[in-house]
């Protein structure tokens, strides 16, 4: 933790200068800032697939644990959507907005507000990164999409959709068992801080990320058939990753 808030309290005035200039450094500089974050908490990822090319792109993922954040976020050019309450927890708070956080709090009063937001990111070029199931998984299973999540895959910027699937598959040196995940996961009514004690006593985490290739605007009529299809591939990917069913990646 000490190390994590010390380079944090580095890197928070580097990045606020980086907000400021022109040019894609801020992207830069987040995705140097988690893999510190990463290197401390003995994270060690494999990337299996390509990055997409296309800009914009909406990156969706689907989501077990606080770690996704710091591994997606070493790996992915873009700026996470967060619920609101997270712009209210300290110092995690002033990360995410340095970090370009979107925060949306699904109250019908504010959805043409945060949407509208969503879609001015996209229209300046910016990826987003979403988490559809909208809360975190056990790690043994993936959620449900909920399809009013990718409305802004109708956004005029008309982005591409990317499918990222994440699976945590070591732990100290070893292979990650049905019951070693709630180890990682954090879910439910778990605390923060306990969750984290537990987990920061592990020498390593491994995770595996596996990119698809990134699907083109219009390739489904609407986003109700465009969350049940990720869906249904991230699953089939998570589960094949649980097995060990992988291919070679690059190691970061």
């Amino acid at each position: 933790m000490a190390a994590i808030l010390v380079l944090t309290l580095l890197a928070m005035p580097i990045q606020a200068v980086m907000l400021v200039l022109p040019g894609r450094g801020k992207e830069w500089f987040a995705r140097v800032y988690w893999r510190g974050v990463a290197r401390v908490l003995g994270l060690r990822l494999r990337v299996s697939g390509t990055l997409s090319p296309h800009r914009p792109t909406l990156f969706v993922a689907n989501h077990c644990s606080w770690m996704d954040v710091v591994a997606l976020g070493s790996v992915l050019p873009g700026c996470f959507v967060a619920k609101a309450e997270i712009g209210r927890w300290p110092l995690i708070s002033w990360v995410a907005r340095l970090g370009r956080t979107v925060f949306v709090s699904r109250n019908r009063t504010n959805v043409a507000r945060e949407q509208g937001g969503l879609a001015a990111r996209l229209d300046a070029g910016d990826n987003i990164i979403l988490f559809p199931e909208g809360t975190t998984s056990d790690g043994n299973r993936i959620l449900p999409f909920a399809s009013s999540f990718l409305v802004v895959a109708d956004a005029a910027a008309k982005p591409y959709v990317q499918p990222v699937t994440i699976v945590y598959d070591g732990l100290d040196g070893l292979p990650v068992l049905r019951a070693d995940r709630p180890e990682i996961a954090w879910y439910g009514d778990m605390e923060m801080a306990p969750h984290f004690s537990r987990l920061g006593r592990r020498r390593s985490v491994h995770a595996t990320i596996l990119l698809d290739a990134p699907i083109p605007p219009g390739t489904f009529p609407n986003r109700k058939i465009l969350a049940a299809a990720l869906e249904a591939r991230i699953a089939h990917n998570a589960a094949a990753l649980r097995q060990g069913l992988t291919g070679q990646g690059l190691t970061v």
